[in-house]
């Protein structure tokens, strides 16, 4: 009897806790819905949502909490649509393919779910591991560890010797001939199959290397690597099973492969140009410039031995077109989605993409809206995510600057809340 009572009295305490709504007094706060900066608001919380934002700093009432954000800028959690949670960039990184068993990857990842978080980024969208990246996110999900809200394409699909082929680089004897389970296609019904087979594992959507890669062992960066029957086949059957398509490519033929197919995205576009924009607003494709991992591998290729010898001709090749291509895309119109490739540099570093996308053109507004309203759009999760506003999940962030008028200070995150819950104050 006294457990039980216990039992209870914990129960209603719990419940007491979860109902008590909580008054954020901000100094400025980010409206991405209409590009304006609001001064003196106070936004209320309860649960895991936003239940008003309301001008002035209304006084706390009987079981209302205060958090003092009056010397800060707040925004909505911001979302990179592009890391690979599993690892990070290290000289050894290709040794350990043969070196780091699951338990390992998945000890880094939880790390690195935790560290991406308490810089503000409160959801991802992994594209492509080894399929801890499952794991880690039903792990988030269910409290059991903390990190972003994750949406994740688990494998990514490649052809034979294409840039998501797991053995490239391996010696013969160790190459075998992966195929659809693994992630690697070479006819439409293999296309097919691997769709289904990530559907089956847990992911939330594809990722498909549309062209070669800078950083996979092999020695083409940016050819095509799909037919188009093949990506046709991959897009029209993860739309038969929900899933929207991000597709890796560099080079323009791959590019407008898969713009022609109906990709949701396109990963990084090096080689990008006026008639390949001109597809993508057709179609309705978002871009994703990941302009840090450029500026990152740009820089590491010049400390010998840290990539293997074939990838260096590659980066320089891309190092070569970044600012002609990049300056001439914010230019252009074409829809923009926010994300980095983090893992390709270190996690945690991810807010540098606001930098560098000022850099190139975007406004500082606008590369905040991309990495809110924008990419809560693209996860089908507007009216949950990007916006401070009543309904929207409690995802909110703040910075000692307004970022409107110093971007690099999104670098610096001093207040992190996801789904009402605080991980840093």
């Amino acid at each position: 009897m006294k457990h039980t009572l216990s039992f209870l009295l914990a129960c209603l305490v719990s419940m007491t806790t979860f109902a008590q709504e909580t008054l954020l007094h901000c100094g400025k706060i980010i409206d991405t819905q209409n590009g304006k900066v609001l001064k003196e608001q106070t936004i209320t919380v309860l649960g895991n949502q936003i239940v008003s934002v309301e001008k002035g700093y209304a006084s706390a009432k009987a079981g209302q909490s205060i958090i003092d954000l009056k010397t800060k800028t707040v925004m909505p959690g911001f979302i990179d649509m592009h890391v690979h949670i599993e690892g990070e960039t290290n000289p050894k990184q290709y040794l350990e393919t043969f070196t780091k068993n699951e338990a390992d990857v998945a000890f880094t990842a939880a790390e690195i779910a935790e560290r991406t978080l308490l810089s503000g980024f409160t959801t991802v969208r992994d594209l492509g591991g080894s399929g801890v990246n499952v794991s880690l996110r039903n792990a988030i999900n269910s409290g059991t560890t903390r990190g972003p809200r994750i949406y994740t394409a688990e494998k990514a699909i490649g052809t034979t010797g294409g840039h998501a082929d797991p053995t490239n680089g391996f010696k013969k004897v160790n190459m075998g001939d992966p195929g659809p389970a693994q992630g690697v296609i070479n006819s439409v019904d293999d296309a097919r199959k691997a769709v289904r087979q990530r559907y089956k594992n847990g992911a939330d959507l594809i990722k498909i290397t549309a062209t070669g890669g800078v950083l996979s062992v092999s020695k083409n960066g940016d050819n095509p690597q799909f037919r188009q029957e093949e990506v046709d086949e991959i897009v029209r059957t993860a739309k038969e099973y929900g899933m929207h398509v991000a597709a890796h490519a560099h080079g323009k033929e791959g590019m407008q492969r898969a713009i022609k197919a109906g990709v949701q995205t396109i990963e990084h576009g090096s080689f990008m140009d006026e008639e390949t924009v001109q597809l993508m607003k057709k179609h309705n494709t978002y871009l994703v410039p990941t302009l840090s991992a450029g500026k990152y591998v740009a820089a590491k290729a010049k400390v010998k031995g840290y990539y293997p010898d074939i990838i260096i001709p590659k980066i320089e090749k891309v190092n070569t077109t970044l600012k002609k291509t990049f300056t001439m895309v914010a230019k252009s119109g074409v829809n923009i989605a926010f994300g980095t490739d983090a893992g390709v540099f270190p996690h945690g570093e991810n807010a540098k993409e606001f930098r560098y996308m000022v850099d190139y053109g975007w406004s500082p507004m606008f590369s905040i809206q991309s990495a809110t309203i924008t990419n809560g759009k693209l996860l089908d999760m507007e009216g949950k995510l990007g916006v401070l506003a009543p309904g929207y999940l409690a995802d909110i962030i703040a910075t000692d600057d307004d970022p409107t008028q110093n971007i690099a200070t999104t670098e610096s995150v001093s207040f992190v809340m996801k789904d009402g819950l605080i991980y840093k104050q």
